[in-house]
This record gives structure tokens, sequence and C-alpha cells, in this order.
């Protein structure tokens, strides 16, 4: 972590907090039930995400114990976003080979600019014949 692995009381106060705030998510989408007391099969969104929630605390929470887990997966979330944009723009890739090639692109030019590449001069080197090749390593 940026700051140093969290105290031990620091880390009590998130699981508390955790806890807190499932419990008031329970009371606002509390789960549906028959008359018979059993739950009914299909639940709200918001209560399926809580019993989710519930259900992989540990893994949601594994930055407090494992400290090589990031605290967000931005990273991951970056990657996903430009291609949920351009699905959500154009309502859909036309063609499967058309999704695929989109996200080559994507991620080719994200490991450029990583390292720092002009993404210009690399796409005009590229319709010239001469792909850039990302740094390995």
């Amino acid at each position: 972590m940026a700051d140093g692995p969290l105290s031990d009381d620091r880390m009590a106060q998130i699981n508390a907090d955790y806890t807190t705030i499932l419990a008031k998510g329970d009371t606002i989408h509390p789960i549906k039930r028959r008359k018979d007391g059993s739950a009914h099969r299909k639940q709200s969104y918001p209560t399926n995400l809580l019993r989710r929630l519930r259900e992989y605390r540990e893994d949601v929470l594994r930055f407090l114990s494992d400290p090589e887990v990031p605290f967000t997966n931005n990273i991951a979330e970056q990657a996903v976003r430009m291609p949920k944009v351009k699905q959500k723009i154009s309502g859909c890739f036309r063609t499967f080979d058309g999704a695929a090639a989109f996200c080559t692109i994507r991620s080719y030019l994200e490991t450029l600019r990583k390292q720092g590449v002009d993404l210009l001069h690399a796409l005009v080197q590229s319709f010239q014949g001469e792909t850039p090749q990302p740094a390995m390593g």
C-alpha cells in the first residue's frame, strides 16, 4: 500500500463499516419472502448484490489481509470501459471478428500508451507497414 500496511485498528474499523453498510442495505432492500417464510427465488438486483457482497466478503476485503492486492481495480475497469462504451453507443459490434479486432487494437494502443509511445506516430507507422512493437518485460 502507498502509505504502508493498515493498522489492526483501521482494518477492524473497515470490517465494522462494511458490516454496517450491508445491514443498512438489508433494511432498504429486504429479502422478499413467501407467506411460509421461505425466500422468493427471484430477488431484486440490490438484494442480490448484497447477498454477493456478503458471500464474497473475504474477496472484496482481500486488500486488508494481502498487501499485494490493490485497493482498487481501476486498471481492470479501464481495460473494459472503452469496448463497453463503444458497444453502448453503437448498440453492438456488427460481428464477433469486428469486436475482436477492436479489442486487439485497443489493447495494442493501451500497451503503447503505458510505455510512453506517441500513439499517432505509432498508428502512422502501422499504416506505412512498420508497426512498432511494444517493449517486452
